[in-house]
């Protein structure tokens, strides 16, 4: 590693242990901050979620749950490659555990993004697909690209993709139904989904 790369790794882990002794929201955390994230200046994948739920916020360890498990599967990737932040980037909408609400967890918190991500992902230069997961993702990254519905944004996939951005649905067990509408999704995006994870994690 040369001095220059060996500095920019330095103010890379300082950047990200200011992220993680981050207190911005916490008047509003039901469970207090526990910020869940990972990155590296080698990431090829990232992904940008809404925000870590109850079981990832106990555990500090991201998509470590069943909304994992099925991402893992629509990925094409087993947990040592998921978890290996030299591959892939986990950088959520919130880092915190926003809370629960009546039809689910609430949504990430509003500062949080506007307030890390500026500095966080232009500095992740390596990654060659970015996945949008969830309707909080794709607001913030498409903006007013993103269609009036989720469906209709991930209907628009390969226009999305086309800019290096995958729009997907949350893996969460709760859109089973929308799954079951929408077979598009597993026939046709879940197959390119795989190969183009494959291609940004190759060497």
């Amino acid at each position: 590693m040369t001095a220059s790369a060996h500095r920019d790794t330095i103010a890379f882990e300082s950047l990200l242990a200011e992220v993680r002794a981050c207190r911005l929201c916490e008047a509003h955390l039901p469970l207090g901050p526990r910020p869940v994230l990972q990155a590296s200046l080698q990431s090829r994948l990232l992904i940008v979620s809404q925000a870590p739920g109850r079981k990832v916020h106990e555990t500090g360890t991201p998509f470590n749950d069943v909304s994992g498990d099925r991402l893992r599967e629509w990925l094409g990737v087993d947990k040592s490659v998921f978890y290996d932040a030299d591959r892939i980037a986990i950088v959520p909408m919130g880092f915190c555990f926003p809370g629960t609400g009546k039809g689910g967890d609430l949504p990430p918190r509003p500062e949080c993004a506007p307030t890390w991500h500026p500095r966080l992902l232009p500095r992740l230069a390596q990654v060659r697909l970015t996945l949008a997961i969830g309707q909080y993702a794709q607001a913030g990254l498409l903006g007013e690209r993103r269609g009036r519905t989720l469906t209709d944004t991930v209907l628009a996939w390969r226009e999305h993709l086309a800019r290096g951005v995958l729009p997907l649905p949350h893996p969460s067990p709760r859109n089973r139904l929308w799954l079951t509408r929408n077979p598009w999704f597993e026939a046709e995006l879940l197959p390119v989904l795989r190969e183009r994870v494959a291609a940004a994690l190759r060497d």
